[in-house]
């Protein structure tokens, strides 16, 4: 009535559906008309939403159109989820969008998700929560249902993700033929890899891209090289109806006998469209691609990108890079990482590198910085694990890259402390710098901490340059675990500067009480002090000016035998100790702790309101919170995600309780534990844990109480045995028929597993992480090569 006597009226989400339904009843064609141009304007948003209309209210809102045939607004409901479909798939309410709904949407040609992972696992989360209201079997009606899967571009899944399918009631087909369809793409040469798809899987074959997408994910697409990326992105550029014409032979014709460089050329002169919303591409854990041939390409079809990650690509070299940075100048962050977990680090420190190539460098660091256009813009960088890295390679990076606020130069153990130290004094904007397991020392901590001169202590190779002046002061994440080259003088320094820190990691250095407690620092979320000899007094001291600590390690702290006041040593201040438990346990929320000595069932009692919202708790030697304790996790601690057990004393009741009352357990590790565990306490059904770790806890495992592990933790995607004496041959195929999409298998002194040889493993197709040590009879000398022609990766001992 306010609208026909024109009075001021605002549509809004709350009141859509009723004001629709007022103007059908009285028939006002033009309050219609302004309910749709409202829903219109409120979902047509490129690239976001204006009024971000809840999905209850979309799927409310689609519901009564299609009761009243409304078909206008109900394809903008359509259009609206399809856009943001990525949206759609992380609210609760996904669920309860209508099939029919449901099917519209991944019919749209503007459907937009971040990846066919992504979309898989969004529809499988459907079908199984809408099963039971079938009421059909899977034989019959159900399969109408089911079908949508088909519509999942299987070529563009991840192979361990696929493989992990195997068992699933809806995709298990589906799941095989696109394991073959991966593993053939990897084994055909680059330039012909469409051919291995053949003409009934080239609309499978194009990346899902649009206007609106802004993310793409290809990551664990082993498959994926830079000749299918190409044609894959050219088919999305192209109409539905063009995939079967001369232009598309065309092009294939010619990409196979091009080389990489001339991929863009190619790229221009068949006009391919570019995705100027995309400012993100994840290619990591694609080991055929080579990035050389692609930086061209990518920039060319993603002119607005900013962040690029090829983490775990260990064929890519530094002077991909370096072409990478001036290439692509709008590139912002870039993941360089490669795996360096089954390396032991080596406790070295590099002390110099050639004199000769450093001064050699000198006139190429003159000329880059010369130019302007060769300068990046990048801000994150992460080198994690790169050992190619060395001094001069680190010195080109500080010249071309002054904005860094972030690096990451874990594990990067040929790269010198005056390297580091160069990299820290020329890049005067860093706030968070990540160098465990290096060479980081006293001249890192100069450049650090200096206030514009070094004295006599400046080095040669500084030339002219002078250290940055107090950036410490802008610093909030310091990781400088197992550093062993920065002295007690210069920790003291560093730690007596670094006030503004929210991150800080120093597992394994020689920080004494004195140099930890000159922190004066009140900002700190995350603090490891792991392997260290810190006192109580000193953690105690730490933790009270910081009242927003979220994440403690303190693992295989020694010198913490006396965290309880009950056992207050000689010197120090028993109100410590206490006020220790105190103050975390009443002022503090914690998401995460370890502990290790001095960690006892008191401790625990008096932590209890802080870890309400506990997701991971790691105990170690020394702690001993009893199977009392362990047993009491699940009350205090009910939303443990992951629980670390290594020299604890359990038992059946404690690991029963753990297991059947934390329902969102993901990570479970026993290792070396005491106590008497029986087979009783894996009888309940763990269908969220995906990582699982019984390292000299099972000795009476057998292949019976494997299958049963199978049926009860089905979705695991690591798994480690050790010390599992009775298990024969026949217990490979219970692990890779059981758990087909396994990543990681640690298999270490477990009878005679590997007696006739390890052929069953090779079911678990998507392995990435391969241990086999005191299995029996040793494996046969062809193993790797059988290995590499049958699974993706694999790193075996």
């Amino acid at each position: 009535m306010k609208f026909i006597h024109g009075c001021s009226f605002h549509v809004t989400d709350d009141n859509f559906i009723r004001v629709l339904e007022g103007a059908l009843f009285f028939g006002v064609e033009t309050l219609l008309s302004e309910c749709e141009a409202w829903f219109q304007m409120s979902t047509i948003a490129e690239g976001g939403f204006i009024h971000q209309i809840s999905m209850d209210t979309v799927i409310e809102i689609w519901n009564y159109c299609m009761e009243h045939s409304i078909g206008s607004v109900s394809e903008l409901c359509k259009s609206y989820i399809a856009r943001n479909f990525a949206w759609a798939i992380s609210s609760r309410s996904f669920i309860d969008v209508p099939y029919s709904c449901l099917h519209a949407c991944l019919e749209d040609p503007q459907l937009t998700v971040d990846s066919e992972k992504q979309l898989c696992e969004g529809l499988l989360e459907w079908l199984a929560s809408n099963a039971k209201s079938w009421e059909c079997s899977v034989s019959n009606q159900g399969n109408e249902f089911i079908s949508i899967l088909n519509m999942v571009r299987i070529c563009f899944l991840p192979l361990d993700f696929v493989a992990g399918q195997r068992r699933s009631i809806f995709f298990s087909k589906l799941a095989y033929d696109s394991v073959n369809l991966i593993l053939d793409l990897m084994k055909d040469h680059p330039m012909g890899s469409l051919r291995v798809l053949g003409d009934n899987h080239l609309h499978d074959s194009r990346i899902r891209l649009t206007q609106y997408s802004k993310k793409i994910d290809l990551s664990g697409c082993a498959h994926i090289s830079v000749a299918f990326l190409v044609t894959s992105i050219f088919l999305s550029s192209m109409d539905a109806d063009a995939t079967s014409t001369e232009i598309l032979r065309e092009f294939l014709s010619k990409l196979d006998g091009c080389h990489g460089r001339q991929l863009p050329i190619l790229a221009k002169s068949f006009s391919l469209v570019s995705f100027k919303a995309v400012a993100e591409v994840d290619l990591s854990k694609c080991p055929k691609l080579q990035l050389d041939a692609a930086i061209d390409f990518l920039h060319l079809s993603f002119p607005s990108l900013r962040i690029l990650k090829v983490a775990y690509c260990s064929q890519l070299k530094t002077r991909d890079l370096f072409d990478l940075m001036q290439k692509c100048p709008l590139i912002d962050e870039i993941d360089f990482t490669v795996d360096i977990s089954p390396v032991l680090q080596t406790k070295v420190s590099v002390i110099s590198v050639s004199t000769e190539r450093c001064k050699a460098s000198g006139n190429v660091l003159h000329n880059a910085v010369k130019e302007r256009s060769m300068l990046s813009s990048i801000t994150k960088l992460t080198l994690e694990g790169r050992t190619d890295i060395d001094d001069v390679d680190l010195s080109v990076l500080a010249a071309l890259s002054d904005m860094l606020s972030y690096i990451n130069l874990n594990g990067c153990s040929s790269i010198t402390d005056l390297a580091i130290s160069n990299l820290i004094s020329k890049c005067m904007n860093l706030q968070s710098i990540i160098v465990s397991d290096t060479s980081f020392g006293r001249y890192s901590i100069l450049a650090l901490c200096s206030d514009g001169h070094y004295g006599k202590e400046i080095p040669e190779m500084y030339g002219d340059h002078k250290p940055s002046s107090k950036m410490t002061f802008g610093l909030q994440k310091l990781h400088i675990d197992g550093c062993k080259g920065v002295d007690h003088a210069s920790m003291h320094l560093l730690m007596s500067t670094v006030n503004m820190l929210k991150s800080l990691s120093l597992r394994g250095t020689l920080i004494t009480d004195d140099a930890l407690c000159a922190f004066l620092g009140s900002s700190l979320e995350r603090l490891d002090v792991s392997e260290t000899m810190l006192s109580v007094m000193a953690l105690a001291c730490i933790i009270g000016r910081n009242s927003g600590l979220r994440i403690i390690r303190a693992w295989d702290c020694k010198a913490l035998h006396c965290i309880d006041a009950t056992n207050v040593s000689e010197g120090h201040d028993e109100s410590d100790a206490v006020g220790l438990h105190a103050e975390l346990g009443n002022k503090y929320i914690l998401d995460e702790i370890a502990f290790g000595w001095g960690f006892s069932f008191f401790s625990l009692e008096k932590l209890k309101p802080a870890l309400g919202n506990l997701k991971t708790i790691k105990l170690g030697l020394g702690a001993s919170i009893g199977q009392h304790g362990l047993a009491l996790l699940p009350t205090i601690c009910p939303l443990l995600e992951s629980i670390v057990l290594k020299f604890q004393v359990i038992d059946d009741h404690a690991i029963r309780s753990i297991l059947e009352g934390l329902r969102y357990l993901q990570v479970l590790e026993l290792c070396c534990c005491l106590g008497d565990l029986t087979p009783l306490s894996f009888q309940f059904g763990m269908p969220n844990l995906r990582t699982l770790r019984l390292e000299r806890v099972a000795p009476w495992m057998e292949n019976d109480h494997l299958i049963i592990l199978t049926q009860n933790c089905s979705n695991l995607i690591e798994l480690s045995l050790s010390g599992c004496q009775l298990l024969d041959p026949e217990s490979q195929q219970i692990i890779s028929s059981g758990w087909p999409g396994l990543t990681l298998i640690h298999l270490e002194d477990c009878g005679k597993v590997t007696s006739n040889g390890v052929s069953s493993l090779f079911d678990c197709k998507g392995v990435e992480d391969l241990l086999l040590r005191h299995n029996g009879q040793g494996i046969g000398r062809g193993f790797i090569v059988e290995a590499a022609s049958k699974i993706a990766v694999a790193s075996a001992s």
